[in-house]
């Protein structure tokens, strides 16, 4: 027990590691990356409760700790006792079990069902629902299936204690633990132990550091082959995330000894190894990871087999067919228009080009027209939701993601379509192919007919994918593909300053602002200042943009930063417009976000089992304290996220503008200032501004846009598609 003398009083003086024991009576608050917690303790004996501070890998309401540290003066909230140990330990009295059990520890007791229980077991209420749980249905409101879920929610949060009391010992925050609960269920410890790295591959969100820690915990050599092996993969999955499909030998052992520090012997054995595991595959002196090489050699054959196997039905008349679209849609096509039909009309593979406000959606409408009305079944795909929702309401024709199309399969990772089953179709149209990277690129062309047409639309000069490769400029500047750029502003642009603006940023120039005081659909705001900035950007989210455009701020509006850290990153701008758009109302505090219902938020990764993709958007409907779950609205269907899962969500009031790649908005609001000087880009820019459908607001410097404006600077992508494609066709 503390020295204190009495739980209000500080100790009497300088004194060692103390002692502190009571009842957890309310977390204040809890990190659960790190498992930081600040709580109220009633210390055993006493009246008065105390403030406890330490890192604990569970902890909840109504149980007893233990805990050894010393009492410190903090200077806004006074004495608080700081833990160097926290032990947690099941509570033992009647109230504290009440309080326990209604903490929302246990999915499907809450506040109520914990009165019911303790009320007819008192102090054996745990012991019950743990040894003897066919007695819960005794108690009022608990069937077989409710019954059924008590027992296993309380089966899994003992483990997942065992496994965090493991894993914190080492180190690893509460939200990484529980993703490793996830994966591995009861054989977490066994596994980790077994091969510490294999949690880089195997669970999101956990690097090789941590892993290293973990590794080093354990007792695993600085120079074990394990070691060395685990950070070559590392470095090469960190380059993918950079768009790279390889890595020069050399390099690799000079960035991964500088890593590791680790004997280049010992390494090239690494290396080595992996490469007679063909996990790791050479060639020409570079090293790929298997998949990436497998993906670029078959995306290679798959093109060149797909352009040199004729088509099944009768070749087109394209002038005729030409002449009926545009009497059919009442325009008339440009040259370089008619260049792109004919193009994709008569070749099997064709790629078509350029930014916006061209003409390639109404390109696509003409296609999607003619080889329907020509009795051919045709397939649209995009490599989002989003993009897939656009194309469809342009053609109207049935649009799909690439995922769906090929109809993931979660239990392998793989895909239902393939070369054995090749999906069903005479011409298959791609859009937004800037986005598809060489893994995803590959399965698609795996799956489709021989036979087929293939019709492949994208912007190049925008962002390219967040995947490895760099498939669509590979595409054009191989030759192998014929391909159209469509250039030419059409009249409707011409009055659109957000297409005018796009396109003097892609050539390089300074942006044009409408005179006076028109409603117009480009403004820029000038304001250097981040606290200014901050500033404007809530005015015009919350104010502005929906009293002069009529436009829901909550749905319709989408701030975008170059980055997601710092003052003016999306992490902050998002707390922020949270706290404007949607203060109030039921929430829940996890990995230290609120997500609160009414908020707008975005899905961070690929999820097959809930078929929820990386940036997709939905808004929270529901949390549900008792069950522990949180419920989002994904256009029409509702996902359920248990709370261990709603790191997978991120708020998305505003985001990064790579994560915005395919999606339009109503009105967009861009920040850009010179803190952002690494990623200030002329390609950064120009996705960002061509996100914007009725209104682009551009906050921030003008030296910020200038230096992004000029900055032309392709960071090259190390990708061997294009010399592949050009090897195939020359032979």
């Amino acid at each position: 027990m503390s020295k204190r003398d009495n739980a209000g009083s500080p100790p009497a003086g300088p004194c060692d590691a103390e002692e502190l024991q009571g009842i957890v009576e309310h977390i204040i608050f809890r990190a659960d990356e790190t498992g930081y917690t600040v709580c109220s303790v009633m210390p055993t004996g006493k009246r008065e409760a105390v403030t406890l501070v330490g890192a604990c890998p569970s902890l909840w309401e109504g149980e007893s700790v233990r805990a050894t540290g010393r009492w410190v003066r903090h200077r806004a909230h006074g004495y608080q006792f700081q833990a160097d140990h926290i032990a947690a330990l099941a509570p033992v009295s009647t109230d504290g079990i009440m309080r326990y059990l209604a903490s929302g520890m246990v999915k499907g007791i809450g506040k109520v069902m914990a009165q019911r229980l303790v009320k007819a077991f008192g102090d054996d209420t745990l012991r019950v629902i743990d040894k003897e749980s066919g007695r819960l249905l005794n108690v009022d409101g608990i069937g077989p299936k409710r019954r059924e879920r008590i027992k296993a929610a309380w089966n899994e949060q003992k483990a997942v204690r065992d496994i965090m009391v493991f894993l914190h010992s080492h180190r690893v925050g509460t939200a990484q633990a529980s993703r490793i609960y996830r994966q591995y269920g009861q054989e977490a410890i066994a596994r980790v132990n077994e091969n510490p790295y294999r949690l880089v591959r195997d669970i999101w969100g956990i690097g090789f550091k941590t892993a290293d820690r973990i590794a080093n915990s354990l007792g695993v050599a600085p120079d074990s082959p394990l070691r060395a092996r685990a950070g070559v993969a590392y470095l090469l999955h960190t380059l993918t995330e950079e768009g790279h499909c390889f890595c020069p030998r050399d390099l690799l052992v000079e960035s991964a000894a500088s890593l590791l520090e680790i004997p280049d012997q010992v390494l090239r054995d690494a290396i080595e190894h992996e490469l007679a595991q063909e996990t790791l595959i050479a060639e020409d002196g570079n090293v790929f990871l298997a998949p990436l090489f497998h993906a670029e050699t078959g995306a290679a054959h798959h093109l060149v087999s797909l352009q040199q196997t004729p088509p099944t039905f009768k070749p087109i008349d394209t002038a005729k067919a030409i002449a009926w679209a545009e009497s059919r849609i009442r325009i008339v096509f440009d040259p370089t228009q008619r260049e792109a039909l004919a193009n994709s009309l008569s070749r099997k593979v064709s790629v078509i080009t350029g930014g916006p406000g061209v003409g390639k959606t109404t390109i696509t409408r003409a296609l999607v027209d003619v080889f329907r009305a020509r009795k051919l079944t045709v397939c649209l795909a995009a490599p989002t939701g989003r993009a897939a929702k656009r194309l469809e309401e342009a053609t109207r024709h049935r649009a799909q993601t690439i995922h769906r199309l090929l109809k993931f399969t979660p239990a392998d990772g793989g895909f239902t379509h393939g070369p054995d089953k090749p999906l069903k179709g005479d011409v298959f149209i791609l859009d937004e192919v800037s986005m598809v990277d060489i893994l995803l690129m590959n399965a698609f062309l795996r799956a489709i007919p021989r036979h087929a047409c293939l019709v492949l639309i994208g912007d190049v000069d925008q962002l390219p994918s967040v995947g490895p490769g760099n498939v669509l400029r590979d595409l054009i500047e191989s030759g192998a593909v014929p391909f159209v750029r469509l250039q030419t502003i059409f009249r409707q642009g011409d009055r659109s300053w957000i297409v005018h603006n796009a396109h003097l940023v892609n050539a390089g120039r300074d942006l044009e602002l409408p005179r006076g005081r028109e409603l117009a659909d480009f403004y820029f705001i000038e304001t250097a200042e981040p606290d200014e900035v901050v500033s404007r950007v809530l005015h015009l989210v919350k104010t502005r943009i929906p009293a002069r455009f009529r436009l829901d701020p909550r749905k319709s509006v989408q701030v975008l930063s170059p980055m997601r850290r710092n003052q003016l990153g999306a992490d902050n701008l998002n707390t922020q417009l949270q706290q404007a758009l949607n203060p109030t109302g039921v929430s829940t505090m996890r990995f230290g976000r609120v997500y609160r219902v009414g908020d707008r938020v975005m899905q961070l990764r690929n999820n097959y089992d809930k078929d929820v993709f990386n940036g997709d958007i939905g808004a929270i409907t529901s949390v549900n304290e008792v069950d522990r779950e949180l419920s989002v609205a994904f256009d029409d269907r509702i996902v359920n996220y248990d709370f261990g899962e709603m790191d997978e969500l991120s708020l998305a009031y505003a985001s990064s503008i790579h994560k915005a790649q395919g999606s339009e908005y109503p009105a967009v609001v861009i920040v850009l200032a010179t803190q952002h000087f690494k990623l200030l880009q002329r390609n950064l820019l120009y996705t960002a501004i061509t996100r914007g459908r009725r209104l682009v607001c551009l906050v921030g410097s003008t030296k910020a846009v200038r230096i992004a404006t000029a900055n032309n600077r392709i960071l090259l992508r190390r990708t061997g598609l294009r010399d592949r494609l050009q090897r195939l066709m020359r032979s």
